[in-house]
């Protein structure tokens, strides 16, 4: 396993088998990579993904090869040869490229001939050193064999499995359809003048190297195929591939060569041409999910490490025209307060009443920030708020309401708010993303939130799983108030877990605040390794020890107790006088579980205890003149909000209901080979507009710097 690891990694082997050692320990990835930088040399978050990624797929494949031995020493054919061939794969294509002359499969051509006896017959053609071929076959016609033909074809039919089973014939065609195969689509005609189907006409007759086509565009294509509009076909050199086939196992100049000849054309057409080619089309597919898995995470951790604006009394309202807008009133822990609907919009106009509502509900509930929902009559309900002079600096705010209603219409929402509708819960929803972005998302499934592109047509298993560890990893990172923290945000903790999160938030419940992390360990079946695991993310506000509202782990308060004995302070002097901590000499307290790698963490932390990672949330306005998509002119300069990032280029909402694009060649003068690295989700940038398409909606930007 560690060379297997270190083969796909690079990193050194020691932190490789110190990392398994802690993963087999049930350890966490925020755990180890926070916690035990000695053991694994300062590894960060993703290199231990990384290694957990690789240690899942050997396990993976040492599985399968125990199914594979078994049931090749139930069916008898177990040699030691053929033992060592298999422990000695190092990967599943290979794998499985052995085992299939071995595999049971359904009925087939090749195995009706053999239960007619024409094995010997196949054997005779494949010796190719028989002159008579005719005389030889004519022995086999018997039964539902009728003649000569009949004997011939059933025998081409066990030569051309015995081609389709050689590892050797299988590698070079992979390698073939790895660097030569086409990628071609062609219209459904009888679908062409279907609505949907024009939304993928760039596709109606395409071709494309499947080695070069970027993930964005085969899950496309594919999306496409599924939906019946087109057809996909991988092509490659035919000629070239039978004349490799030919040269491999041709070895004769007689009649048995042109019946090897007529197998080889069959295995290709019938059997190795149809299941490599779809692998190789899969392997594409693969990476293309992988690519889109990859920028989904990214946006992800972006909009859930997004500004928060803290603990404010907050006033959201989710806008509509017909239906009214939606106000709700949040204390400073979001706890709703007061919900009622204005109709300052068409058909009812009431904008005097809506002010004078949205004013008093502002005095009345001592509000100091106005969250206002970035869909349908934003801009009208936005312009009609900074109309009001407030008696005091109350900030506006335009929140994302992307999945708000999935959470609206979740179990987790009408648990929390089981007495209103989903207006309400919508609504405070937006106002708690403006407070903490990460502590109202985490409710959301992942990949309803938005950000990415075709993630429902990647793997749902490994996008479930990667966006999982990317909450994780946030949730972790920043760490969470115990004592407020939902069942949600709790269950992401690292070493807690939903059943632990619900056992915490009932204990609460019923014995109040958790006044120390030692309290921690009263909460119904969280034993020692989940508090190892959690403690160090787990904050308590205001608790007995200051220490508890940091991310140092209660296993390193001694250590700390010893440096402020030594310094002749006490604890809370030493937390936050930056003067004394950097007069301590670290090497004074290195232990054999402790290196200076940790006591380093350790000072920063005292530095600045509970210190947020996140930045502040910042105001931001749209050019209050463009309302539509038909107020844009070329040239011109726009503030903007990135809402999504893909691999080739990211959307920006400058204040319409579309969203513009700024192509990967339109974000830099240089070339981009990493989109992340020249924006980020939820950045507020200026854009110039290069084109306007509005017939098709479309609007092209260029980034302004």
């Amino acid at each position: 396993m560690i060379h297997y690891i270190l083969k796909h990694t690079q990193l050194s082997e020691n932190s490789i088998k110190n990392t398994v050692n802690l993963l087999n320990q049930d350890c966490t990835i925020p755990f180890i990579s926070r916690y035990r930088k000695e053991a694994t040399g300062n590894l960060d978050e993703v290199q231990i993904g990384n290694i957990v990624k690789y240690k899942e797929l050997f396990e993976t494949l040492e599985k399968r090869k125990k199914a594979i031995l078994k049931a090749l020493e139930e069916q008898g054919v177990l040699t030691s040869e053929l033992k060592a061939k298999v422990n000695a794969c190092k990967d599943s294509i290979t794998l499985e490229d052995l085992y299939l002359p071995y595999k049971k499969s359904r009925k087939t051509k090749a195995e009706t001939a053999r239960k007619n006896g024409l094995e010997p017959l196949a054997k005779i053609i494949m010796a190719q050193n028989n002159n008579d071929l005719d005389s030889t076959a004519q022995r086999y016609v018997k039964g539902t064999i009728s003649s000569t033909e009949d004997a011939l074809e059933g025998a081409r039919h066990i030569i051309a499995e015995w081609i389709n089973e050689r590892s050797d014939i299988r590698t070079n065609l992979r390698i073939q359809l790895e660097r030569h195969a086409m990628i071609a689509t062609k219209v459904v005609k009888s679908k062409i003048s279907e609505e949907n189907a024009q939304k993928f006409r760039d596709y109606f007759d395409w071709e494309e190297a499947l080695s070069r086509i970027p993930s964005h565009r085969l899950l496309a294509i594919l999306r496409a195929e599924n939906e019946g509009f087109i057809r996909i076909k991988i092509n490659i050199d035919k000629a070239r591939a039978l004349d490799y086939i030919d040269r491999k196992v041709i070895k004769s100049d007689n009649t048995c060569a042109d019946q090897i000849e007529l197998a080889i054309t069959d295995a290709y057409k019938r059997l190795l041409y149809p299941s490599l080619s779809n692998e190789a089309l899969q392997k594409a597919k693969d990476k293309a999910d992988e690519a889109a898995i990859s920028i989904f995470a990214k946006n992800l951790k972006q909009l859930l490490l997004g500004s928060p604006l803290g603990e404010k009394r907050v006033l959201a309202i989710d806008p509509g025209f017909r239906s009214g807008c939606k106000v709700v009133c949040l204390d400073e822990k979001g706890d709703l307060k007061h919900n009622e609907t204005i109709y300052p919009h068409a058909p009812k106009n009431d904008q005097i009443g809506a002010m004078k509502k949205i004013s008093f509900l502002t005095e009345a509930h001592k509000i100091e920030a106005i969250a206002i929902g970035n869909g349908t009559a934003s801009r009208e309900t936005e312009a009609l708020v900074r109309k009001i002079r407030f008696n005091k600096d109350v900030q506006v705010f335009v929140v994302s309401e992307a999945g708000a209603s999935i959470y609206s219409a979740s179990k987790i929402a009408r648990d929390e708010f089981p007495n209103y509708d989903v207006t309400v819960r919508g609504s405070v929803s937006i106002g708690r993303r403006l407070q903490d972005p990460l502590a109202e998302l985490v409710k959301i499934d992942a990949k309803s939130i938005g950000v990415g592109q075709y993630q429902h047509d990647v793997d749902q298993s490994k996008l479930k799983k990667e966006l999982d560890v990317v909450v994780e990893n946030c949730v972790n990172s920043v760490g969470v108030n115990i004592n407020t923290a939902s069942h949600s945000l709790l269950s992401y903790v690292s070493g807690i877990g939903p059943k632990l999160a619900e056992n915490i938030v009932n204990y609460r419940s019923e014995k109040g605040a958790f006044a120390s992390r030692k309290d921690i360990k009263k909460v119904p079946r969280l034993g020692d390794k989940a508090f190892e695991q959690g403690a160090g993310f787990l904050r308590i506000k205001d608790g007995k020890n200051p220490l508890d509202d940091s991310a140092v782990h209660p296993e390193s308060y001694t250590i700390i107790k010893q440096m402020a004995k030594d310094m002749s302070v006490s604890i809370s002097e030493l937390i936050g006088n930056t003067t004394l901590l950097q007069q301590i000499n670290l090497k004074n307290y290195v232990k054999t579980s402790v290196g200076l790698l940790t006591l380093e963490d350790i000072i920063k932390e005292l530095e600045k205890p509970g210190l947020d990672i996140r930045e502040q949330a910042k105001v931001f306005t749209f050019n209050q003149n463009i309302k539509t998509i038909n107020d844009l002119r070329n040239d011109q300069l726009l503030p903007g909000i990135v809402n999504n990032i893909t691999a080739f280029g990211c959307f920006v909402d400058v204040g319409i209901k579309e969203s513009g694009l700024i192509h990967v060649s339109n974000l830099s003068d240089s070339f981009v080979k990493d989109v992340n690295e020249h924006v980020h989700l939820h950045q507020q940038i200026i854009v110039k507009v290069l084109d306007v398409d509005v017939a098709r909606k479309r609007i092209q930007l260029k980034l302004h710097n």
